[in-house]
């Protein structure tokens, strides 16, 4: 029998268990570096991004992954380290079969960690805060505040099945799978879903916000960079999920103003069947222009379809979003902020019973309760009046969720900065400052 040593390198090849090791260790290293170079032709938009709040999240993942290597990369080379110094050649490394326990050690194994994730939960902690969607932006880039009259760009979001509406109030026009943005301006989205759960996400811009429907979500971004990015829905959502893509363009100012003019302007061809200029000349043309966006169009439209094309609307009614998120656009439906008005007063009692039609929401039997309410006769049209007239003294508009930027512009500073409104310290709740305002009123309908 081989002693130890000969095992490990019989005779007649003193070196072959070491010429493997290295063989498989160069290939190893050849097997990196083409993944290297492969992954060096990826599209590292979250970490280079166009919009500042996205550059900021992108900044929080390196600072967070540095931290992380300080403990990684020691606890990697210690490995190397004490497997070289305690292989079975080195006959000088110190044996201690005995050794069970070091203070030095303890204190540096215990105390590094433990550093470290103070430092990641303060930079978790202030930047949850700082870049939180429904905190409006305080400044455009790291070197230019938001102008104190700055009014950002208002852009109505609403998920689908399988495509994205969006509605410019400002502008009273809609597109379909179609977001054009000017750069340098505040932007400020209100997000929500006609069906079920959904997820908007444009990586180049901001991070992911949840659309549901019945509530309103917020995102407050900018976009720093002209050009076309892709934005998609990053939340399983059924048969077209795939195939929910839509392109945001981020323009100049007068290139935002020469497409809102455009849209505007397809009215008059709404039923020409012309294709619509692009915004960016790389970016594919846009299918037939659409006319006015009212509740009947949004009907049709709201139908599940897949791999949309982009639509452009030169009008949209002013209630729509409205309706959507309260969740009363087919006729006769009472909306749902009036049915919560009615319970707030102690519901209707007896009188109530025919609501029952008017309070279906399954969208699985959409058709069907669409027919059963699409010509509403005259005692369900006097109680929606009846309703809608006691509830204008609750109005049942969407709440306004937005929280001042702090003033301070450092980045790491949490001081001073109102904590999230939707939790409690303590018995009470957490109290913003005196110069953060508050809705007038407390809307029925839920923020998420």
């Amino acid at each position: 029998m081989h002693p130890p040593e000969s095992r490990l390198n019989p005779p007649g090849r003193p070196f072959g268990p070491s010429r493997f090791l290295n063989q498989r260790s160069f290939a190893a290293l050849g097997l990196a570096g083409m993944l290297t170079a492969a992954l060096s032709g990826c599209n590292t938009v979250v970490l280079d991004p166009a919009g500042d709040v996205a550059r900021q999240q992108g900044d929080l993942v390196i600072v967070s992954v540095l931290l992380m290597l300080l403990i990684v990369i020691p606890v990697m080379a210690a490995v190397v380290i004490f497997a070289w110094k305690y292989r079975a050649s080195n006959k000088d490394a110190k044996y201690e079969p005995d050794w069970d326990h070091s203070t030095q050690l303890e204190l540096l194994i215990w105390t590094a960690p433990l550093l470290i994730i103070i430092c990641l939960g303060a930079v978790t902690w202030t930047s949850t805060h700082l870049l939180d969607p429904y905190r409006t932006i305080g400044r455009i880039d790291h070197e230019t505040a938001v102008a104190a009259d700055a009014k950002p760009l208002e852009v109505e979001v609403v998920a689908l099945d399988w495509k994205w509406l969006f509605i410019y109030p400002e502008q009273g026009i809609a597109t379909v799978n179609e977001l054009v943005v000017p750069t340098g301006r505040p932007l400020q989205f209100k997000i929500t879903s006609s069906s079920v759960m959904n997820s908007f996400y444009v990586p180049a811009m901001a991070g992911q916000i949840y659309a549901m429907p019945g509530m309103e979500t917020r995102l407050h971004a900018v976009m720093n960079e002209t050009g076309m990015f892709k934005g998609f829905s990053a939340n399983y959502s059924g048969a077209g999920f795939s195939g929910m893509h839509f392109a945001a363009h981020s323009v100049d100012d007068a290139g935002f103003d020469k497409w809102v003019g455009e849209v505007k302007a397809s009215g008059k061809q709404a039923n020409t069947g012309q294709t619509a200029d692009a915004p960016l000349p790389e970016a594919p043309a846009a299918m037939p222009l659409g006319g006015k966006l009212d509740r009947a169009t949004y009907l049709q439209l709201e139908k599940p379809s897949e791999k949309v094309p982009v639509i452009r609307f030169s009008a949209v009614d002013p209630e729509l979003y409205g309706a959507i998120v309260d969740m009363c656009v087919e006729p006769g439906k009472m909306c749902s902020s009036e049915m919560m008005a009615i319970d707030a007063r102690g519901g209707l009692g007896k009188a109530g019973i025919r609501n029952v039609s008017m309070l279906e929401y399954d969208k699985n039997g959409r058709q069907a309760g669409t027919d059963a309410t699409a010509t509403p006769d005259a005692a369900v049209r006097k109680e929606l009046a009846w309703v809608r007239a006691l509830c204008r003294q609750i109005p049942g508009a969407a709440p306004d969720g937005t929280i001042k930027a702090p003033t301070d512009m450092r980045s790491l500073n949490g001081a001073g900065l109102a904590a999230p409104q939707s939790i409690g310290l303590g018995q009470e709740e957490a109290r913003a400052p005196d110069s953060v305002s508050r809705p007038a009123h407390v809307s029925l309908i839920s923020r998420n």
